[in-house]
């Protein structure tokens, strides 16, 4: 019984620390691609985030456009899931493997975000190609700073945009292959424990 308490409190902990660091990233990465901020979406994400990273924003300034304050919060929310999560299992509660083991989750809700926006804009251009709706505007202006690159090496050919495939192609090298699944095998990540993992 102890056991099903630990396993439900677990779940409780991954699914809303995992959803609030996800939206931490979110709004991170929607600064990184100067994202419209007047989007209702954007201010539903910002008003959600704004009260925990307002305070911190006086211990970390933004840096060459880098909001480390946003960063700061995301790091401190899935450290502190972490924590809990191995208390609960009846690990240490704190151990310096669990710093790198939020650095390379973070890492990979980076990737998971921007491999859903871009399955999202994919779906998208051949259900609703001219959809103006907010949640659309807002994922194709966060998967632009990605793809932009990418259609320097390979233009739009018959107006497709073949450049989302070498976009995929790599997300899925780093995630799969060479940086994200093999570093997580590494540092000895349990399954399951952070979101994007």
């Amino acid at each position: 019984m102890t056991q099903n308490f630990a396993s439900a409190g677990v779940y409780l902990i991954q699914t809303f620390f995992g959803l609030y660091t996800f939206l931490v990233m979110l709004r991170f990465l929607m600064q990184v691609a100067r994202a419209d901020y007047y989007n209702p979406i954007s201010q539903g994400i910002v008003k959600l985030t704004d009260p925990a990273i307002r305070p911190l924003r006086k211990l970390f300034p933004t840096v060459y456009g880098v909001d480390l304050a946003t960063l700061c919060l995301a790091f401190l929310v899935q450290l502190a899931a972490i924590m809990i999560i191995m208390a609960l299992y009846g690990y240490a509660f704190f151990a310096l493997n669990y710093v790198a083991w939020v650095l390379l989750g973070l890492f990979a809700i980076i990737f998971k975000i921007y491999f859903f926006a871009l399955l999202v804009s994919v779906v998208a251009s051949w259900i609703a190609p001219a959809s103006n709706h907010p949640a659309l505007s807002l994922v194709y202006q966060l998967i632009e700073p990605i793809c932009a690159p990418a259609r320097k090496l390979l233009p739009p050919m018959g107006g497709i945009d073949f450049s989302i495939i070498l976009v995929f192609v790599f997300i899925n090298l780093i995630d799969s292959y060479l940086v994200i699944q093999p570093l997580s095998v590494f540092l000895g990540v349990p399954r399951g424990l952070i979101l994007g993992l």
